[in-house]
C-alpha cells in the first residue's frame, strides 16, 4: 500500500478547494448546509476547506461512508472540538476508543440492546406517554419536544434500573436537554452543556460508586448494574469516571431522540394522509407503513450534521492518497439528502423506504457501517423504536389541535428543531 503512495496525489492537493482562508465562522452561521452548499457548487463528493485553522477534508456519499468507516482507518479522538466531544462523547468513552479496548466496550453496551431489552425500554415509554395523555387534555397548551424529553428521560431511567423519583427526573431532564442543545454551540449555551455536564457526571459517579458498595441495588441484568460492574479489556472494573461516562451515554441519547418525535409530529401534522396511514388499524400494512414514516423523518430532517475523524494511518482512496493524520468529515446530513441516493432528496416521502435496502453507508442518520465492529450508534434500533411507538401513540389514542406557531426549522442551529417545540392544544382521547 505504502509503496503505491508516490504515484497517487496528496488528497489535499487533487480535491476541489472551498475558496475562503478559514471557513470557521461561515461553518457557524450556516450549520447543517454547509458542506452540502459546497458540494453542489464545487460539484464534488469531496472538498478541502480549513477549520479552526486546520485543514479538512469534506466528503459525503455512499462511498464515502464505506471509507470513513473502515475498521481501525479513523480515530474519533482530536477530531471533534473538544467542547463537543465532551458534551456528546466523553474521552474515556466508547466512541474515543479504539481497537481491543473499543471492541470490548462495545460488545457490552450492545449487549444492552437486545431485541428484549429494546421492547422493555419502548414499553416503558409508551406507559409514561399514556399518563401524560392523560394529564394533556386539563392543560392549556403542551410543547410536544419539552413532554418529550421528560417522558423518554424517566423511561430511560427505569429501563436502566435508576430509581428516581419525580423531581430528580425533571432535574435530569434539564441537564440531559441542556448538554444536547449546547453540542453545535458556541459560547454560553455551550458553556451551560458543559456546566449541567458537571453535574450529571457526578450523580452518575455517585451512582456506579453506590451499586460497587451495595448501597444501590438495581436488577441483575439491568444496564447500571453491567455498567457499574464492567471490567475492560485488562480485567480492571472501569474507572468509576468512565462507567459514569459511558452510563450518561447510554442515557442522554435516549433523551435526544426527543428531537426525532417533535419533526414526526411536524411530518405528520404537514402530510396529513401519512398520519391517517399511521392510525388506519385496520389496515395489516399500517405498521410497515409506520416504520418507513419513522425512516423518512430520521433521513429528512436535520440531526447530527457531520461526523469527524482523524487517519490513523496512510491509505489510497479513489486514486488520492490519504495521510496518517488527515482530519475528514463525513456529512450525515448531506448524504441523507444526496441527489445521487435519493433521487428527490427534498421531498418528505416515506414510500421510498418501501423496497429500500440499505447498504449501510447510504441512510447516517447517526453514522454508518456495522454495528459491532465500527462507531455505528449502539442505540440506533431502539431510536427507531422509540420514535415509531410515540407516532403510532400520537396518531391513534389523542386527538389535538395544532395552534398557530412558527414551525421553521433553522438549518443554522445544531442541533436543530421545529422553533415552536411544536405546540399541541385541546388535547382529547381520540375517537375510537
Amino acid at each position: 500500500m505504502k509503496s503505491s503512495a508516490h504515484h497517487h496525489p496528496d488528497a489535499f492537493d487533487a480535491v476541489p478547494r472551498a475558496p475562503g482562508f478559514d471557513l470557521s465562522t461561515t461553518f457557524l452561521k450556516e450549520g447543517y448546509a454547509f458542506m452540502p452548499r459546497r458540494h453542489a457548487a464545487l460539484g464534488s463528493d469531496v472538498f478541502s476547506t480549513r477549520l479552526m485553522l486546520r485543514r479538512a477534508l469534506c466528503v459525503r456519499g455512499e462511498d464515502a461512508g464505506r471509507m470513513f468507516y473502515q475498521p481501525g482507518r479513523f480515530t474519533r479522538r482530536h477530531a471533534l472540538p473538544a467542547t463537543t466531544m465532551a458534551l456528546l462523547q466523553d474521552f474515556g468513552s466508547v466512541m474515543a476508543l479504539d481497537g481491543e479496548a473499543h471492541r470490548k466496550r462495545k460488545a457490552m453496551l450492545m449487549s444492552l440492546f437486545g431485541p428484549l431489552e429494546r421492547q422493555r425500554l419502548v414499553g416503558l415509554a409508551a406507559a409514561e406517554w399514556r399518563t401524560q395523555f392523560a394529564r394533556w387534555p386539563s392543560a392549556p397548551r403542551v410543547v410536544v419536544h419539552e413532554a418529550a424529553q421528560e417522558v423518554l428521560c424517566r423511561a430511560v431511567c427505569r429501563w436502566a434500573g435508576i430509581p428516581v423519583n419525580a423531581d430528580e427526573a425533571a432535574q435530569r431532564t434539564r441537564e440531559f436537554a441542556a448538554m444536547i442543545a449546547g453540542a453545535g454551540a458556541v459560547g454560553p449555551r455551550n458553556w451551560r452543556g458543559l456546566f449541567m455536564r458537571h453535574r450529571t457526571e457526578q450523580w452518575a459517579r455517585a451512582l456506579v460508586d453506590a451499586v460497587r458498595a451495595g448501597q444501590v441495588q438495581p436488577p441483575f441484568d439491568s444496564p447500571l448494574n453491567v455498567i457499574a460492574r464492567h471490567r475492560d479489556a485488562d480485567g480492571e472494573l472501569m474507572n468509576r469516571k468512565h462507567a459514569g461516562v459511558e452510563l450518561i451515554n447510554l442515557l442522554r441519547p435516549t433523551v435526544a431522540v426527543a428531537r426525532y418525535i417533535a419533526f414526526g409530529l411536524l411530518a405528520m401534522h404537514e402530510h396529513p394522509q401519512c398520519r391517517a396511514r399511521i392510525m388506519a388499524r385496520s389496515d395489516p400494512g399500517a405498521d410497515a407503513y409506520s416504520t418507513q414514516f419513522m425512516q423518512e423523518v430520521r433521513r429528512y430532517y436535520p440531526f447530527i450534521p457531520a461526523m469527524g475523524g482523524r487517519a490513523l494511518h496512510d491509505f489510497e482512496w479513489h486514486g488520492l492518497h490519504v495521510k496518517k493524520g488527515t482530519w475528514v468529515l463525513f456529512d450525515l446530513y448531506g448524504t441523507n439528502h444526496h441527489p445521487a441516493l435519493w433521487g428527490d432528496p427534498d421531498v418528505f416521502r416515506p414510500e421510498r423506504f418501501e423496497r429500500w435496502q440499505s447498504s449501510g453507508f447510504d441512510f447516517v442518520p447517526h453514522g454508518g457501517g456495522d454495528h459491532y465492529s465500527g462507531h455505528r450508534c449502539p442505540g440506533e434500533s431502539v431510536t427507531g423504536d422509540l420514535v415509531k411507538s410515540a407516532l403510532q401513540l400520537f396518531a391513534g389514542e389523542i386527538a389535538y389541535d395544532v395552534p398557530p406557531q412558527d414551525l421553521t426549522v433553522s438549518l443554522r442551529r445544531i442541533p436543530t428543531l421545529p422553533a415552536s417545540g411544536f405546540v399541541i392544544s385541546n388535547v382529547r382521547p381520540a375517537q375510537a
